[in-house]
């Protein structure tokens, strides 16, 4: 059998693996941040409305400017954060990761460095790997806040194309001031472009960063549909910016990307906006409720400022990982040191986790 290895691959891919999470049958699956909620009934036939009469032109390309799409995305933002947003500053994609990658085809490269605070979302060097851009991680404090002024010595030293601020952060939950986004912003520069990535902020206690943007041209911010829309299966994700960073990533985009029926769909989704923000509501409740148990319970519990809890700390977090999964109970193991993440779900799943986490404290004494 032939193997990777025997192919003439990029060097830098070699001996690598691809991103994932374990895909387990189990009862309760609670490791990859989706929306445990399924899409309401009207919304479904609204959809398949929607899909039906995209299909009836399946045999021309779809807007491959997206315009309508876009257009709605910018009344959203405009409506939930006070910040007026024109569709000349949103740019659509499939998933938040397509956006990024376009991102970093457009403003890194050979030659070229992205920079990021870890433990964060573990796609940002892969696709700076994948683009071909540099990677430098620089580290954060002991409680995964953002460390600010080693965050700008790191900026000043390395001279990043791209840096990524992820807020709130994943697997941690911490989100980032305004202004500690705004002085790496300065520390940057005007030969790189800051990339606030927003994927969760619809779950946050503050607001979104999104009004940044004004008047600072290199300021990129990143959504997604998949998480607060409860749309992880349509692969739907979105930036805004400066009109002319959206001229940027059209020249590295391919034609015709976002297909006729992911437009459709994404725009029968955003018909119901306002039931879906719904549900966004009880999950924040029923994160708030986990963290309280948690805590009770002696756990230490990072700062949950997303649809996401992270915990410890534990001596052997595999063990632990392991053993809450015997209980049927799937949850995440990121590699942070001493810690795990659970996803926050459904009442009964979350009480179906609280369960396995009271048995770890007898057990693990953690």
């Amino acid at each position: 059998m032939t193997s990777i290895d025997d192919l003439p691959v990029r060097d830098e891919l070699r001996g690598k693996s691809p991103y994932g999470a374990p895909q387990l049958d189990v009862a309760v699956r609670l490791n990859t941040n989706e929306n445990p909620y399924p899409l309401p009934e009207p919304l479904v036939a609204r959809i398949a409305e929607r899909v039906a009469d995209a299909a009836r032109n399946l045999n021309r390309y779809p807007d491959r400017d997206a315009v309508e799409l876009r257009t709605e995305l910018a009344r959203y933002l405009t409506r939930t954060t006070g910040h007026e947003v024109t569709y000349e500053q949103v740019w659509a994609a499939n998933g938040s990761n397509e956006v990024l990658q376009q991102l970093l085809q457009a403003f890194g490269g050979p030659g070229r460095t992205a920079l990021g605070f870890e433990p964060s979302y573990s796609m940002h060097p892969l696709l700076a790997r994948g683009t071909n851009t540099g990677w430098v991680s620089a580290p954060r404090r002991d409680d995964f806040s953002l460390d600010v002024p080693g965050a700008v010595e790191a900026i000043r030293t390395h001279r990043p194309s791209v840096v990524f601020i992820t807020s709130p952060n994943n697997p941690t939950g911490n989100a980032v001031a305004r202004e500690d986004v705004l002085a790496l912003y300065e520390a940057a520069g005007r030969d790189a472009v800051v990339i606030v990535d927003e994927a969760y902020t619809e779950f946050s206690h503050g607001s979104s960063l999104l009004e940044l943007i004004e008047g600072r041209p290199n300021l990129i911010v990143s959504r997604t549909m998949s998480k607060a829309f409860g749309a992880a299966g349509l692969r739907l994700g979105y930036l805004a910016a400066d009109p002319a960073v959206v001229d940027a990533v059209q020249l590295v985009r391919l034609p015709y990307h976002l297909s006729a029926v992911n437009q459709a769909t994404a725009l029968a989704a955003l018909e119901y906006t306002d039931t879906l923000l719904q549900y966004v509501e009880q999950l924040k409740a029923e994160r708030d409720r986990v963290v309280a148990e948690l805590t009770g319970l002696g756990f230490d519990v990072t700062v949950a400022d997303a649809n996401f809890i992270q915990f410890g700390v534990f001596e052997d977090p595999h063990a632990v990982w392991r053993f809450i999964l015997d209980r049927g109970v799937l949850i995440r193991d990121n590699g942070v040191p001493g810690r795990l993440r659970m996803s926050v779900g459904t009442p009964e799943e979350n009480d179906a986790f609280l369960d396995a986490a009271r048995e770890v404290k007898k057990e693990f004494g953690a």
